[in-house]
């Protein structure tokens, strides 16, 4: 996962159905813990991201397979903030590094452009871009590792900093030309999609229908061009999956680790647990 905040996701957490499932893993430390979230803290205003929903999609192809999330987005980046050897790059190919000890790769998720969207920056964007797409392939010894990359909202320049994303549909078209010129890179419209009330960031339930769109994009291996048919009857199935006894379990130690139930509540649940499944 990287790009910028709309990567790591600024949706608001009590807008969306949690999506919970022990086969959904993130990356933490180095090591793989069940995934919440946020999953790609980079700010004290992170939220829902688009990846949990395309990871839930990804296990209805997949029901017996577990997949990983490696969050490196960080909010507010422009592409020289990611150029090849600072700090973000290096972070990136650091941490998919670590979990290739224990896992494949299958893809790379960009979202970013939003910084490069005034200023004459968008014409240089197709150019700074593959760049490091080539160089993420490079040091991951992954040279054909499908890269989605999705758009900008078209609510951009209606926004509050609208005056600073003037040239958002540029860059948009800077990601489609990357998709039509180098090989297994793929375009995701935001087509249809809403912004939270900054006018800047998706929204939870956008983000939701982005990661499915994105899904289908890897899993398809090409551009999505239009909303999907079934994107929210897709995002329903995945949110109300029925959880097992040990996930209801684990939600019911993080629910009392923050404070929302009592000790004496969270052991009675917990027993009650117990007893369904004998």
């Amino acid at each position: 996962m990287v790009g910028q905040s709309n990567m790591a996701g600024r949706g608001y957490l009590n807008d969306v159905k949690q999506i919970y499932d022990e086969k959904i893993k993130m990356l933490v430390n180095g090591r793989w813990q069940t995934m919440t979230e946020p999953i790609n803290f980079d700010r004290p205003t992170s939220g829902i991201g688009l990846a949990a929903s395309f990871a839930g999609a990804w296990r209805l192809k997949n029901d017996q397979e577990e997949i990983g999330l490696i969050p490196c987005a960080d909010g507010g980046t422009s592409l020289d903030d990611w150029a090849v050897g600072g700090v973000l790059f290096k972070n990136a190919v650091f941490q998919t590094k670590l979990a290739l000890k224990s896992s494949k790769l299958t893809g790379i998720l960009w979202h970013q452009g939003e910084n490069d969207s005034y200023a004459g920056l968008s014409s240089l964007y197709y150019d700074k871009l593959s760049i490091i797409v080539d160089a993420f392939r490079h040091e991951l010894n992954a040279p054909d590792i499908p890269f989605i990359t999705g758009g900008l909202g078209d609510y951009l320049s209606s926004g509050r900093y609208g005056k600073y994303f003037t040239e958002y549909n540029q860059v948009n078209y800077a990601l489609q030309k990357l998709a039509e010129t180098k090989s297994n890179c793929y375009f995701v419209t935001a087509n249809g999609l809403t912004a939270n009330g900054d006018g800047l960031h998706f929204d939870a339930v956008s983000l939701r229908r982005f990661g499915i769109r994105y899904f289908k994009s890897l899993f398809e291996k090409k551009n999505i061009l239009t909303p999907l048919v079934d994107e929210n009857e897709l995002i329903e199935i995945i949110q109300d999956r029925p959880l097992t006894n040990k996930e209801q379990a684990a939600l019911l130690e993080i629910d009392f680790a923050r404070g929302k139930m009592s000790l004496t509540d969270l052991e009675k649940k917990l027993a009650l647990l117990k007893d369904q499944s004998i």
